[in-house]
Protein backbone atom coordinates (compact mmCIF):
# COMPACT_ATOMS: atom_id res chain seq x y z
CA UNK A 1 0.00 0.00 0.00
CA UNK A 2 2.55 2.38 0.90
CA UNK A 3 4.67 1.83 -2.28
CA UNK A 4 1.27 2.26 -4.28
CA UNK A 5 1.42 5.42 -2.31
CA UNK A 6 4.43 6.69 -2.93
CA UNK A 7 4.49 5.95 -6.57
CA UNK A 8 0.87 7.90 -7.24
CA UNK A 9 2.78 10.66 -5.50
CA UNK A 10 6.16 10.73 -7.71
CA UNK A 11 3.77 10.63 -10.59
CA UNK A 12 1.54 13.47 -9.29
CA UNK A 13 5.09 15.79 -8.97
CA UNK A 14 6.58 14.52 -12.30
CA UNK A 15 3.17 15.85 -14.05
CA UNK A 16 3.51 19.14 -11.79
CA UNK A 17 6.84 19.70 -12.66
CA UNK A 18 5.98 18.89 -16.48
CA UNK A 19 3.24 21.36 -16.46
CA UNK A 20 5.44 24.41 -14.82
CA UNK A 21 8.03 23.86 -17.60
CA UNK A 22 5.51 24.48 -20.07
CA UNK A 23 4.48 27.76 -18.91
CA UNK A 24 5.67 30.56 -20.72
CA UNK A 25 8.18 32.80 -18.87
CA UNK A 26 6.97 35.92 -17.86
CA UNK A 27 7.66 38.82 -20.93
CA UNK A 28 9.73 41.72 -19.67
CA UNK A 29 7.70 45.06 -20.15
CA UNK A 30 7.95 47.15 -23.36
CA UNK A 31 10.86 49.96 -22.58
CA UNK A 32 8.88 53.00 -22.66
CA UNK A 33 9.08 54.99 -25.73
CA UNK A 34 10.55 58.52 -25.41
CA UNK A 35 8.71 61.13 -24.05
CA UNK A 36 6.31 63.12 -26.46
CA UNK A 37 7.10 66.70 -26.73
CA UNK A 38 4.60 69.04 -28.15
CA UNK A 39 5.96 71.32 -30.20
CA UNK A 40 2.87 72.61 -32.18
CA UNK A 41 0.72 75.62 -30.10
CA UNK A 42 -2.96 75.56 -28.64
CA UNK A 43 -3.44 79.02 -28.88
CA UNK A 44 -2.77 81.82 -30.56
CA UNK A 45 -0.19 82.97 -27.48
CA UNK A 46 2.11 79.92 -28.70
CA UNK A 47 2.77 80.79 -32.20
CA UNK A 48 5.11 84.16 -32.35
CA UNK A 49 8.37 83.30 -33.24
CA UNK A 50 10.29 81.47 -36.32
CA UNK A 51 8.62 78.88 -38.27
CA UNK A 52 10.38 77.15 -41.59
CA UNK A 53 8.32 76.61 -44.70
CA UNK A 54 9.07 74.62 -47.71
CA UNK A 55 7.47 73.29 -50.67
CA UNK A 56 7.68 69.50 -50.12
CA UNK A 57 9.79 67.84 -52.62
CA UNK A 58 12.05 69.71 -53.31
CA UNK A 59 14.69 72.12 -51.53
CA UNK A 60 12.59 75.60 -51.81
CA UNK A 61 12.27 76.88 -48.15
CA UNK A 62 11.81 80.25 -46.20
CA UNK A 63 12.57 81.13 -42.52
CA UNK A 64 9.99 83.51 -41.30
CA UNK A 65 9.45 85.12 -37.90
CA UNK A 66 5.39 85.10 -37.16
CA UNK A 67 4.87 88.21 -34.73
CA UNK A 68 2.56 88.78 -32.42
CA UNK A 69 1.89 92.67 -33.61
CA UNK A 70 -1.33 93.45 -35.31
CA UNK A 71 -1.17 94.55 -38.73
CA UNK A 72 -3.69 95.16 -41.76
CA UNK A 73 -3.95 91.31 -42.52
CA UNK A 74 -4.11 89.85 -39.50
CA UNK A 75 -0.72 89.66 -37.91
CA UNK A 76 2.59 90.93 -39.25
CA UNK A 77 4.95 88.25 -40.40
CA UNK A 78 8.10 89.11 -41.76
CA UNK A 79 11.09 87.25 -44.26
CA UNK A 80 13.94 87.80 -45.99
CA UNK A 81 13.59 89.30 -49.27
CA UNK A 82 15.23 85.58 -50.54
CA UNK A 83 11.98 83.95 -49.76
CA UNK A 84 10.27 85.63 -52.43
CA UNK A 85 12.61 84.06 -55.06
CA UNK A 86 12.75 80.93 -53.61
CA UNK A 87 9.15 80.61 -52.96
CA UNK A 88 6.84 82.77 -55.62
CA UNK A 89 4.23 81.94 -52.85
CA UNK A 90 5.29 84.67 -50.16
CA UNK A 91 4.89 87.42 -52.81
CA UNK A 92 1.02 86.91 -52.13
CA UNK A 93 1.16 86.72 -48.27
CA UNK A 94 0.80 89.88 -46.47
CA UNK A 95 -0.45 88.14 -42.51
CA UNK A 96 -1.28 85.38 -40.34
CA UNK A 97 -4.01 83.91 -38.20
CA UNK A 98 -4.84 81.39 -35.98
CA UNK A 99 -8.11 79.69 -37.01
CA UNK A 100 -8.98 76.24 -35.50
CA UNK A 101 -5.87 75.29 -33.93
CA UNK A 102 -3.55 75.63 -36.75
CA UNK A 103 -1.99 78.41 -38.93
CA UNK A 104 -3.04 80.21 -41.97
CA UNK A 105 -0.99 82.45 -44.08
CA UNK A 106 -3.36 84.81 -46.22
CA UNK A 107 -2.94 87.91 -48.33
CA UNK A 108 -3.89 91.48 -48.24
CA UNK A 109 -7.93 91.06 -48.19
CA UNK A 110 -7.57 88.41 -45.48
CA UNK A 111 -8.18 85.33 -47.80
CA UNK A 112 -6.02 82.45 -47.41
CA UNK A 113 -3.39 81.49 -49.48
CA UNK A 114 -2.61 78.43 -47.67
CA UNK A 115 -4.71 76.89 -45.30
CA UNK A 116 -2.67 74.60 -42.61
CA UNK A 117 -4.05 71.67 -40.74
CA UNK A 118 -1.83 69.61 -38.13
CA UNK A 119 -0.07 66.17 -39.36
CA UNK A 120 -0.76 63.13 -37.14
CA UNK A 121 2.24 63.61 -36.07
CA UNK A 122 1.49 66.60 -34.36
CA UNK A 123 4.99 68.48 -34.91
CA UNK A 124 4.08 70.32 -38.06
CA UNK A 125 1.65 71.57 -40.56
CA UNK A 126 0.39 70.89 -43.82
CA UNK A 127 -1.24 72.87 -46.56
CA UNK A 128 -2.10 72.85 -49.78
CA UNK A 129 -1.78 75.49 -52.89
CA UNK A 130 -4.25 75.99 -55.42
CA UNK A 131 -1.52 75.04 -57.94
CA UNK A 132 -1.38 71.69 -56.09
CA UNK A 133 1.90 71.92 -54.40
CA UNK A 134 2.13 70.59 -51.44
CA UNK A 135 4.04 72.79 -48.42
CA UNK A 136 5.26 72.42 -45.18
CA UNK A 137 5.05 74.89 -42.15
CA UNK A 138 7.70 73.08 -39.14
CA UNK A 139 8.06 75.39 -35.58
CA UNK A 140 11.91 76.44 -35.05
CA UNK A 141 11.36 78.40 -31.93
CA UNK A 142 8.21 79.99 -31.25
CA UNK A 143 5.88 80.51 -27.86
CA UNK A 144 4.44 77.39 -27.15
CA UNK A 145 7.94 75.49 -27.00
CA UNK A 146 9.29 77.66 -24.24
CA UNK A 147 9.65 75.78 -21.07
CA UNK A 148 7.08 76.47 -18.33
CA UNK A 149 7.13 78.49 -15.42
CA UNK A 150 8.54 75.92 -12.29
CA UNK A 151 5.33 75.37 -9.95
CA UNK A 152 5.97 76.06 -6.64
CA UNK A 153 6.25 72.63 -4.53
CA UNK A 154 2.92 71.43 -2.85
CA UNK A 155 2.45 71.56 0.73
CA UNK A 156 4.52 68.98 2.56
CA UNK A 157 6.34 67.74 -0.01
CA UNK A 158 9.64 68.37 1.95
CA UNK A 159 8.40 67.32 4.90
CA UNK A 160 7.59 63.74 2.72
CA UNK A 161 11.15 63.42 1.45
CA UNK A 162 12.78 63.98 5.29
CA UNK A 163 10.52 61.17 6.34
CA UNK A 164 12.02 58.43 8.07
CA UNK A 165 12.83 54.95 5.83
CA UNK A 166 10.26 52.55 5.64
CA UNK A 167 11.04 50.15 8.69
CA UNK A 168 12.47 46.60 7.74
CA UNK A 169 9.52 43.95 6.30
CA UNK A 170 7.27 47.11 5.57
CA UNK A 171 5.88 46.65 2.18
CA UNK A 172 8.23 48.32 -0.56
CA UNK A 173 7.40 49.23 -4.17
CA UNK A 174 9.52 47.10 -6.64
CA UNK A 175 11.89 48.92 -8.90
CA UNK A 176 10.82 48.58 -12.64
CA UNK A 177 12.51 46.24 -14.81
CA UNK A 178 15.37 47.85 -16.48
CA UNK A 179 15.26 48.38 -20.18
CA UNK A 180 16.47 45.56 -22.55
CA UNK A 181 19.61 47.06 -24.43
CA UNK A 182 19.29 48.25 -27.70
CA UNK A 183 21.09 45.93 -30.62
CA UNK A 184 20.98 48.37 -33.10
CA UNK A 185 23.42 51.45 -34.91
CA UNK A 186 24.47 53.75 -32.06
CA UNK A 187 25.73 57.40 -33.81
CA UNK A 188 29.35 57.38 -32.94
CA UNK A 189 30.89 61.14 -31.84
CA UNK A 190 32.44 63.19 -34.27
CA UNK A 191 31.54 65.59 -37.47
CA UNK A 192 28.48 65.44 -39.35
CA UNK A 193 27.24 66.66 -42.06
CA UNK A 194 23.38 67.89 -43.05
CA UNK A 195 22.26 67.05 -45.91
CA UNK A 196 18.94 68.73 -47.58
CA UNK A 197 16.97 66.95 -50.42
CA UNK A 198 19.57 67.74 -52.92
CA UNK A 199 21.92 69.69 -51.49
CA UNK A 200 24.97 68.59 -49.63
CA UNK A 201 27.29 68.98 -46.68
CA UNK A 202 25.05 72.76 -45.68
CA UNK A 203 26.39 72.96 -42.20
CA UNK A 204 28.40 70.56 -40.39
CA UNK A 205 27.90 69.32 -36.89
CA UNK A 206 30.65 68.17 -34.57
CA UNK A 207 28.69 65.43 -31.39
CA UNK A 208 30.39 65.20 -28.45
CA UNK A 209 31.88 61.94 -26.50
CA UNK A 210 30.78 63.04 -23.60
CA UNK A 211 28.36 61.40 -21.21
CA UNK A 212 24.29 62.31 -22.32
CA UNK A 213 22.98 64.43 -22.59
CA UNK A 214 26.65 65.54 -24.58
CA UNK A 215 27.12 69.14 -26.08
CA UNK A 216 26.93 69.81 -29.84
CA UNK A 217 28.68 72.32 -31.73
CA UNK A 218 27.66 73.82 -34.92
CA UNK A 219 31.03 74.58 -37.17
CA UNK A 220 31.92 77.87 -38.72
CA UNK A 221 30.77 77.96 -42.45
CA UNK A 222 27.04 76.61 -41.76
CA UNK A 223 24.93 77.79 -44.68
CA UNK A 224 21.39 76.01 -43.43
CA UNK A 225 19.29 78.56 -42.04
CA UNK A 226 16.99 76.32 -40.33
CA UNK A 227 19.74 74.63 -38.12
CA UNK A 228 21.25 77.92 -36.95
CA UNK A 229 18.04 78.76 -35.27
CA UNK A 230 17.07 75.66 -34.31
CA UNK A 231 20.52 75.56 -32.74
CA UNK A 232 20.98 72.35 -31.26
CA UNK A 233 22.88 72.45 -27.93
CA UNK A 234 23.25 68.73 -26.62
CA UNK A 235 22.95 65.08 -27.77
CA UNK A 236 21.66 61.68 -26.56
CA UNK A 237 20.64 58.42 -27.63
CA UNK A 238 17.86 56.17 -26.16
CA UNK A 239 15.73 53.46 -27.62
CA UNK A 240 17.12 53.74 -31.14
CA UNK A 241 16.86 57.16 -31.52
CA UNK A 242 19.17 60.14 -32.17
CA UNK A 243 18.12 63.31 -30.56
CA UNK A 244 19.06 66.89 -31.03
CA UNK A 245 17.74 69.38 -28.54
CA UNK A 246 17.73 72.90 -28.66
CA UNK A 247 18.36 75.88 -25.80
CA UNK A 248 14.73 76.15 -25.39
CA UNK A 249 14.16 72.07 -24.96
CA UNK A 250 12.27 71.77 -28.13
CA UNK A 251 13.81 68.53 -29.69
CA UNK A 252 14.64 66.71 -33.46
CA UNK A 253 14.01 62.87 -33.21
CA UNK A 254 15.91 61.38 -35.73
CA UNK A 255 16.41 57.18 -37.05
CA UNK A 256 19.13 55.42 -38.55
CA UNK A 257 19.11 55.04 -42.27
CA UNK A 258 20.94 51.69 -42.83
CA UNK A 259 23.86 53.40 -44.56
CA UNK A 260 25.51 54.94 -41.72
CA UNK A 261 23.22 58.03 -42.03
CA UNK A 262 20.73 59.42 -39.65
CA UNK A 263 17.13 61.19 -40.78
CA UNK A 264 14.92 63.33 -39.34
CA UNK A 265 11.47 61.35 -37.48
CA UNK A 266 9.17 61.77 -38.70
CA UNK A 267 9.85 63.11 -42.05
CA UNK A 268 8.73 66.55 -42.45
CA UNK A 269 9.44 69.66 -44.78
CA UNK A 270 12.92 69.76 -46.23
CA UNK A 271 15.31 66.55 -45.88
CA UNK A 272 16.80 66.09 -42.96
CA UNK A 273 20.08 63.93 -42.48
CA UNK A 274 22.78 63.49 -40.65
CA UNK A 275 26.15 61.97 -42.53
CA UNK A 276 29.03 61.30 -40.58
CA UNK A 277 32.40 62.63 -41.87
CA UNK A 278 35.06 60.07 -41.60
CA UNK A 279 38.33 61.83 -39.27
Amino acid sequence: MRIRFAAALLVACIVIGAARAQEPEPRAPDPPPDPFVPSLPETLAGVPGTWDLSRDGSTRRCVMTLTSESGEAGKRLRFPAGCRKALPIMNAIAGWLFVDGAVRLVDRNVRPVLLFTRRPDQRSLLAQAESGEAYSLVPLQIAAMRPPEPTPEPAGAQAAREAPAAEPGAAQVRPAAPEPPYAGPRPAPGVYALDRYREKDVCRLELTGEAAPAPVHVLSGCRDSGLEVFDPVSWRFTSGRLTLSAKRGHTVSLVPTGDGGWRREPETGTTFVLRRLEP
